[in-house]
């Protein structure tokens, strides 16, 4: 008796044991599950720039100016991107990759700009969080050597959303940002613009298309699922009286909002702005359940129809994205889990893209 008592306790404990063993072994298999299902469902990162738009066709761009303009794009990808990857936010990610491209001289932003009636360079910028919908801009000014970090002092040191010329410039400097003598912003491809520009008003002919065109700018979506949008720009060639475009206008050339979608834009100003082009577009995202390629599409269609012409970078809180244009060609790029992509004319990539 004592042997087969001895015999059934030690099955009891061997069969406890291997339910127990069974047990702890499902419970892994259920937690590796559980992280596998939820790193799928991590909302993906996604960074998107463009560098203007213009009406350069594919064979009227030497192969050095394209390499040059891809490899700045990619920088600007790759060093927004860098700060979602690390966990950085949309905002940031955005403020990043637009300082490439105002450094940059290729670009109409920052040094590089182009330069007014009056031989100055004035730079317009904005940004914008999809969180709260907070924003700052300046406008007009002139030593700031990265107007979108005087933008975004303004959204966060200052109850304003907009400052203008020597104002935004004090505060840019109260502020201890970066600032500049004006000629640091000269370029000498700028100043043949201008004199071009110049002898076209002098004969009263239409200024150049390229007058119009040339702002940079960013969209980002971080691994919280917020979005941001940031835009900044010269302006246009020969501009005079103080004139601003749309580029430092929330709502016009620059939107974000979590409800909705993120827009930067690049074109022809005046008319962004009467269209209230980037509000739109996510308007349309909010209220119509528009997906962002149709919404895009439609509000650029809306301006050309008005007489102007440009693009927007749009993307929305869950990874989707477009492009969207009525010129030849628009500088723009996008990166996220999949990979990077880098597009100059309207016969590469997804995009609406029409003379």
């Amino acid at each position: 008796m004592s042997l087969l008592r001895y015999s059934l306790k030690t099955l009891a404990l061997t069969s406890a044991m291997v339910v127990l063993a069974a047990c702890q072994s499902l419970s892994g298999l259920l937690a590796d599950n559980q992280a596998t299902l939820a790193t799928s469902q991590q909302t993906p990162l996604v960074i998107l720039v463009h560098g203007g738009a213009g009406s350069v066709r594919p064979g009227g761009m030497p192969e050095n100016e394209k390499k040059a303009y891809r490899a700045a794009l990619k920088h600007a990808l790759e060093t927004g991107y860098e700060v979602l990857a690390k966990n950085g936010t949309s905002l940031d990610a955005v403020q990043a990759a637009i300082i490439t491209m105002e450094d940059n001289p290729l670009f109409n932003a920052g040094k590089g700009a182009v330069f007014t009636a009056e031989g100055r360079n004035e730079l317009d910028s904005s940004l914008m969080d999809g969180r709260d919908r907070n924003a700052g801009a300046v406008a007009g000014v002139t030593v700031v050597k990265n107007p979108i970090l005087a933008a975004r002092a303004v959204m966060d040191q200052s109850p304003h959303v907009m400052m203008a010329r020597e104002g935004a410039d004090a505060f840019a400097k109260s502020q201890g940002l970066t600032i500049v003598p004006p000629s640091y912003f000269s370029t000498e491809k700028r100043l043949k613009q201008l004199e071009r520009a110049r002898a076209a008003a002098k004969a009263k002919a239409a200024l150049p298309a390229s007058s119009h065109f040339g702002t940079v700018g960013a969209v980002a979506l971080d691994r919280d699922g917020h979005i941001a949008a940031g835009t900044s720009t010269g302006g246009m060639t020969y501009k005079r009286f103080g004139r601003i475009g749309d580029s430092p206008i929330i709502g016009a050339g620059t939107y974000a909002s979590d409800t909705s979608c993120a827009v930067s834009a690049t074109g022809w100003g005046e008319f962004f702005i009467r269209g209230t082009a980037a509000r739109d577009i996510c308007a349309r995202v909010q209220w119509t359940d528009a997906n962002i390629q149709d919404a895009a599409d439609l509000v650029i269609a809306d301006l050309k129809e008005m007489g102007g012409t440009g693009g927007v970078l749009a993307l929305s809180p869950d990874g989707s994205y477009a492009f969207s244009f009525s010129t030849q060609m628009m500088f723009r790029g996008v990166q996220n889990d999949t990979g990077t992509d880098i597009y100059i004319f309207a016969n590469e990539g997804p995009h609406v893209g029409s003379e």
